[in-house]
């Protein structure tokens, strides 16, 4: 009992003692904390780890020098602490644990003070996965330690007393570290005041320090203003390309050219796509889409081929008019109404003055080559003397013989012989 009297009046003592200092409230401040929850079973059916680590939130207020509000949020993974009894299964898995709780703290000296020593009781409220809830009262103690700029280190034990029909008893111990949500000010450091000298632009530079005396600028700059290197009206401190002109919407930058054909973005109607000036941007135009654009095209507005100038293929024409073109075995004279189908052809190089023949005289394997080969020639030189006579310049028909090198049927039949007397004409643009 005097020992307990010795104690009570050393902590009236400590207490007078600080009173005797300059007192001041803690300042509202957050801090996280860890520690571990310690429960005790109270029989061989509860089904819990008997220590939890936890982690958790606290708050601190001062109420007055000696009295502190302190809020606890902590948060651990376990079996439930509850009784077991009929009405409630045992916990077979972890479950989130939330806690919290509002106590009060009285200090047994100042904050001034590099050690604090507190006592704390407060009420408190638990929750098992939001299934079950229960209440605690938290009476314990702690000891706070001074760190930097009105932050706290704290470390506590509080033994969690029932106050409900599923709480359990347990013992939690912690510690944490708390910041002031306000900083507390540094002592500004007070600079002999400067001589007084002229700053006639009221920029804040003043003297021989503003090389822009009649221009108010910026002490980085020397009392001028933010150059514009490109003098394109933006700064260089807002300028992206600071040595290349460009309006502000693209930040000082050129107008972009994203298909790179010179032509930039605002003018291009192609944007994505190398074009020409004249064409707005876009490529030469291909009407027909063809393949040849029209500037190429000679018959821009159909479709055709690039060896006939973007026009139509005659060749297929061409085929069909020189079909009936075959000789008699050992003939050269073709009739007058096989000739008349070279009408058509004449026709159609008039309609297309770039177009040019090339005739092929043909025989079958009968008689000699050297025999054939003659014949060869001067079948082609019937139908090319036919196309002349018509009105054909010589310069845009030429012949040759192959005799029986090129068949397009077995020689071996009388019907393969007859298709292999013939003449073909090849379209040459």
């Amino acid at each position: 009992m005097k020992k307990v009297l010795f104690i009570l009046v050393s902590i009236a003592i400590i207490s007078a003692v600080d009173a005797q200092d300059t007192l001041s409230t803690k300042e509202a401040s957050i801090g996280f904390k860890i520690g571990a929850l310690d429960f005790k079973k109270t029989n061989a059916t509860d089904n819990l780890t008997k220590t939890v680590p936890f982690a958790g939130l606290q708050f601190f207020k001062g109420i007055n020098p000696q009295v502190d509000l302190m809020l606890n949020l902590n948060i651990a993974s376990l079996k439930y602490p509850y009784y077991v009894s009929k009405s409630i299964p045992a916990a077979k898995t972890n479950q989130y644990y939330f806690a919290l709780d509002a106590n009060l703290n009285y200090k047994l000296r100042t904050d001034e003070k590099k050690l604090v020593p507190y006592l704390t009781a407060g009420l408190g409220i638990a929750t098992d996965h939001a299934a079950y809830y229960t209440a605690y009262v938290p009476i314990g103690g702690g000891l706070q330690i001074k760190s930097k700029q009105g932050s706290f280190i704290n470390i506590a034990s509080t033994y969690s007393a029932e106050l409900s029909p599923l709480t359990k008893m347990h013992f939690a111990h912690s510690i944490s570290y708390t910041y002031p949500l306000k900083l507390k000010d540094k002592k500004p450091v007070m600079l002999p005041a400067a001589p007084v000298s002229a700053d006639e632009d009221n920029d804040g530079v003043s003297g021989d320090a503003d090389e822009c005396p009649n221009q108010s600028g910026l002490v980085k700059y020397h009392g001028c203003p933010v150059p514009d290197e490109d003098e394109d009206g933006v700064n260089d401190e807002n300028d992206q390309c600071p040595n290349a002109a460009g309006p502000v919407k693209y930040h000082g930058c050129p107008i972009p050219d994203a298909d790179k054909d010179g032509i930039n973005d605002e003018l291009d109607k192609c944007p994505k796509e190398k074009g020409l000036d004249r064409y707005q941007g876009c490529p030469i135009p291909d009407a027909d889409k063809d393949g040849i654009n029209d500037e190429e095209d000679n018959c821009p507005n159909s479709a055709g081929i690039m060896a006939n100038h973007g026009c139509a293929n005659l060749q297929p024409i061409i085929d069909r008019f020189a079909s009936n073109l075959k000789f008699a075995s050992g003939k050269t004279i073709l009739s007058k109404a096989l000739l008349a189908g070279l009408d058509s052809i004449v026709l159609v190089m008039n309609a297309y003055p770039n177009m040019s023949l090339a005739i092929g005289g043909h025989t079958d394997n009968t008689g000699s080559l050297k025999i054939n080969q003659k014949l060869s020639e001067q079948r082609a030189l019937v139908v090319s003397n036919y196309l002349i006579q018509k009105g054909i310049n010589i310069k845009r028909v030429t012949t040759a013989g192959y005799a029986d090198t090129r068949p397009i049927a077995d020689n071996k039949t009388i019907e393969g012989r007859a298709k292999n007397r013939r003449t073909d004409v090849i379209v040459l643009y």
